[in-house]
């Protein structure tokens, strides 16, 4: 029971987040900025994904030149092809959003979870950190997130358990990303960040999967990436901080 309260509350914080834009409007649209950028960068890519999907399939797959149904065979790959990409846009879609709007939600986090005398650091010498941190993180989704892609083309287990474990994968990783700001304005290192993250799992996992959920509508992900950091930033002053406010 607790576990399903620590989760409930991890989701709670989002809705926290999401308030806290509602009210703050101003900050709403600054946090936009980035998220826009990033979703028109993916759309072009998605785009340039499905009219060549085929074409890639035809050059994965030289061994079918001779079969019969070829043709068939071709078009499941490509379908495969555009919706692995599709899912790694998802996946991947917050990470790149905090590269390039690192000093925007650097401000965004700052102003939702203030601390006494902090000092701000220029974005120039934190945006390396964060890139790192970023590639990083993205390795450890992809270790998870290839296998159980693969894992989706067996059947019952693929349309059942795997949706489930990849929601979690991916909501744990997407917490990871958003409450990164929070944690490293507290001192905190990458591995320090795992660590606490890990021993509060069921909290995460309700921010993360939450989040991640939403952000499978199109368009949502946008609207919602600003009140997803100050979420973050709200779990982590209130519940995650080694020294939470009150």
């Amino acid at each position: 029971m607790r576990s399903v309260r620590d989760f409930l509350a991890g989701l709670g914080f989002f809705l926290q987040g999401m308030r806290w834009v509602a009210g703050n409007g101003r900050w709403w649209l600054f946090g936009l900025i980035p998220a826009v950028i990033a979703f028109a960068i993916y759309v072009a890519a998605l785009i340039y994904l499905g009219t060549n999907a085929l074409s890639l399939a035809e050059t994965f797959t030289p061994f079918a030149d001779t079969w019969a149904w070829r043709e068939a065979f071709r078009v499941m790959v490509a379908i495969a092809v555009f919706l692995g990409g599709l899912a790694l846009a998802v996946v991947t879609f917050t990470a790149v959003t905090l590269a390039i709007g690192d000093p925007f939600y650097e401000k965004l986090s700052g102003a939702v979870d203030p601390l006494p005398g902090e000092a701000d650091e220029p974005w120039w010498r934190t945006l390396p950190r964060s890139l790192r941190d970023s590639l990083v993180t993205l390795g450890y989704v992809l270790l998870f997130t290839v296998p159980l892609f693969a894992l989706g083309f067996v059947p019952v287990v693929g349309q059942t358990v795997v949706p489930v474990l990849g929601a979690a994968v991916s909501g744990f990783f997407l917490t990871v990303e958003l409450t990164t700001q929070a944690l490293e304005r507290r001192g905190m290192a990458r591995k320090q960040r795992f660590a606490l993250l890990r021993g509060n799992k069921a909290t995460s996992l309700g921010f993360g999967v939450g989040v991640f959920l939403l952000f499978l509508v199109p368009l949502v992900s946008v609207v919602l990436m600003p009140a997803a950091v100050a979420g973050a930033a709200l779990m982590v002053r209130h519940r995650l901080s080694p020294h939470p406010a009150s």
